[in-house]
C-alpha cells in the first residue's frame, strides 16, 4: 500500500545520516534500560510450522507404507501412489483447516477436531476415487481401515507433543516478536488493548516512539512508557533486536506515514499500518493479522523465516566449497606476501556489517606494514606507492578478499550482499554516508564479499560522488530483488566480470 521506490529514497533525507552527522543519538532512561536487557534467540513461527508439516507427512506417510508391508506386501505400483496422493491431499486439508499455525498449535480441542476432521475427509476423498476408478477390490480393506485408524492415533498424538512443545517456547518468550509502536494517544491505548487480548502470547510490547510532544502523546500509554521520538527509533533497533514496528497512525495522516517510513525504511524490520481504528473496511485478503488486530503489511524484512535458513545453507555450502577449491591459491598468496614484505599476512578492518553492527573482517596484507590504513580514510588508487607489488596483482583479481571466507563461516559476511566498507571511505572527501542519502539501507541484509555492484563493474576506487551513488543503487536493488537464483547467478557472473570489469580496482 506505501510501498517506497528505493532509488527514490536515496535521495531523501533520513534520520541515520542525520544523527551520523549530528552525533550519537541519546535515548530515554527507558529505552536504555530495554536496550541493557539480554535478548534471548527466538524462532520463526513459519519455519516451526514448514518442520512440522513435513514431519507429520512423513510419519504418515510410514505408517502406511508400514502397515502396507505387514498386511499386504507386494502391489507397490498400488499402494506407493495411494499413499504418497493420500498424505498429500492430508496435508492440503490440514492447511485449509488453518490447523499449521502457532495459535493453532497452542490449541487442544479445535486442533484436535480439525486435524480429526481433515483426516477422514482425506479418506473419504481416497475411498470414492477407489470407487469412481472401479479399484475398490485392488484395495486390501485391513490397509485401509489399519491406516485410517493408527493415522489418527499418530496425528493426534503429534499434535499434542507438538502443543507441549509450542507451550513451553511460549512460556520461555521464544515465539514473541520484540515490537514496538509508533504513535500515541488514544488510538496506541485502544491498539495496546487489542494486542494484549488477542496477541499477547506473539508479542512483547517495549514501548512506544512519537514525534508529538503535546498532550496527545502522554509519556505512558496503557503501561507502556513513550521511549522516544520516531528518529531515536533507528538507533533503538540498531542497539537492541526490534522484530516488528507498528504504526498507529489514521490511513488518513499519508503525509505522517510517509515522513515516518523514510526515516524507518532503513532498518531490517516488519512494518505494519494498524487498521484497527479506521473507518474503511476492505477484503479480508487485504489485511494480515497480529493476533486479531489487522494490519497493512507496509514493510517486510528482506530475507527472513525459509528464506534465512536457505541462504544459510547457501552461504556456508559455498564458504566450505570455495575453502577447499581456492585452497592452493590461498596458500600461495600468504607465503608471497611474507616473502615480499615484513609484517602480518592477514590485514583486519573494521566494517559496518548487518543492521549498522560493526564486524572485523579479513584480507590478504596488499600494502606495506608501516603504510596500511585501518579506517581507509584514504581511497588507493592507481600505481599507489602504499601498495606491494604482491598486492597489485591481489587486488586487481580480487585474491585479497578470499579470507572472507572464514568471515561468511563465522556468520559475520555472506557470500552475496551489499560490500561491507571501510568506517572512513569517503567519495570526493565526503564519508560514503553524507555523500548518499539512504546510504544505511544497504545494511538491511547482511554484507557479502561479491554483490550485483561488483557484477556490474562498481568495484574498486569510488572517487566521485556518482560512482558511490550507482553503486547503492545496485545493493538496493539487490536488496529488494533477493532470490537464490540471483545469488548464484552473481557467484558464477563474479569471476567473469573480474576479467571483464576491473578497470576501477587498483
Amino acid at each position: 500500500m506505501f510501498r517506497l521506490d528505493p532509488k527514490q529514497a536515496v535521495l531523501d533525507h533520513v534520520a541515520a545520516q542525520s544523527a551520523a552527522r549530528n552525533g550519537p543519538t541519546v535515548l530515554s532512561e527507558a529505552a536504555e534500560r530495554i536496550i541493557a536487557a539480554p535478548v534471548e534467540p527466538t524462532y520463526s513461527g513459519a519455519v516451526i510450522s514448514g518442520i512440522a508439516q513435513a514431519a507429520e507427512a512423513l510419519l504418515l506417510a510410514i505408517l502406511g507404507f508400514a502397515i502396507h508391508g505387514i498386511y499386504v506386501p507386494g502391489s507397490e505400483a498400488l499402494y506407493v501412489p495411494l499413499t504418497v496422493g493420500t498424505v498429500l491431499v492430508a496435508n492440503i486439508l490440514l492447511n485449509v483447516a488453518r490447523t499449521h499455525r502457532i495459535a493453532m498449535y497452542r490449541s487442544l480441542g479445535k486442533q484436535a477436531l480439525r486435524v480429526a476432521v481433515a483426516w477422514a475427509l482425506a479418506f473419504t476423498i481416497l475411498a470414492v476415487g477407489l470407487v469412481l476408478f472401479k479399484a475398490s477390490e485392488l484395495v486390501s480393506r485391513v490397509w485401509l481401515a489399519g491406516w485410517f485408524v493408527s493415522g489418527a492415533i499418530v496425528l493426534l498424538g503429534f499434535r499434542f507433543s507438538l502443543r507441549a512443545l509450542v507451550q513451553q517456547w511460549t512460556r520461555a518468550g521464544k515465539l514473541k516478536r520484540r515490537t514496538v509502536i509508533v504513535g500515541g494517544g488514544h488510538d496506541a491505548e485502544v491498539l495496546i488493548d487489542a494486542i494484549h487480548k488477542g496477541a499477547d502470547n506473539d508479542i512483547t510490547l517495549f514501548g512506544l516512539f512519537d514525534d508529538r510532544i503535546d498532550e496527545r502523546s502522554p509519556e505512558s500509554v496503557a503501561g507502556l512508557p513513550k521511549l522516544g521520538k520516531v528518529a531515536d527509533l533507528i538507533e533503538f533497533a540498531r542497539r537492541t533486536r526490534v522484530d516488528l514496528v507498528i504504526v498507529s497512525m489514521p490511513l488518513s495522516a499519508e503525509k505522517r506515514v510517509l515522513e515516518m517510513l523514510k526515516q524507518l525504511w532503513v532498518l531490517p524490520v516488519d512494518i505494519r499500518l494498524s487498521a484497527h481504528m479506521s473507518k474503511l473496511r476492505f477484503t479480508s485478503k487485504a489485511y494480515s493479522y497480529v493476533g486479531d488486530v489487522p494490519v497493512f503489511d507496509v514493510v517486510d524484512r528482506p530475507i527472513s523465516d525459509w528464506n534465512l535458513v536457505f541462504k544459510w545453507l547457501f552461504d556456508k555450502s559455498v564458504a566450505l566449497t570455495a575453502l577447499v577449491l581456492l585452497s592452493p591459491v590461498m596458500v600461495a598468496t600468504a607465503i608471497a606476501i611474507k616473502l615480499e614484505s615484513k609484517g602480518p599476512v592477514l590485514f583486519r578492518q573494521k566494517r559496518h556489517g548487518f543492521n549498522n553492527e560493526l564486524i572485523e573482517i579479513y584480507k590478504f596484507r596488499s600494502m606495506y606494514t608501516d603504510k596500511l590504513d585501518a579506517t581507509a580514510s584514504k581511497l588507493v588508487t592507481k600505481d599507489d606507492p602504499r601498495v606491494t607489488k604482491v598486492g597489485k596483482v591481489i587486488r586487481k583479481t580480487s585474491i585479497d578478499e578470499l579470507p572472507q571466507l572464514f568471515n561468511v563461516l563465522k556468520g559475520e559476511l555472506s557470500i552475496v550482499g551489499p560490500r561491507p566498507h571501510a568506517l572512513q571511505a569517503k567519495a570526493a572527501n565526503q564519508l560514503y554516508y553524507d555523500a548518499v542519502e539512504g546510504y544505511f539501507a544497504r545494511h538491511r541484509v547482511k554484507p557479502g564479499m561479491t554483490g550485483w555492484a561488483q557484477i556490474h563493474g562498481w568495484r574498486g576506487e569510488t572517487d566521485t560522488v556518482e560512482k558511490i551513488m550507482h553503486r547503492v543503487n545496485h545493493d538496493l536493488h539487490y536488496i529488494e530483488n533477493w532470490s537464490l537464483l540471483l545469488d548464484l547467478y552473481i557467484v558464477v557472473m563474479t569471476p567473469i566480470s573480474l576479467m571483464t570489469r576491473s578497470e576501477n580496482a587498483f
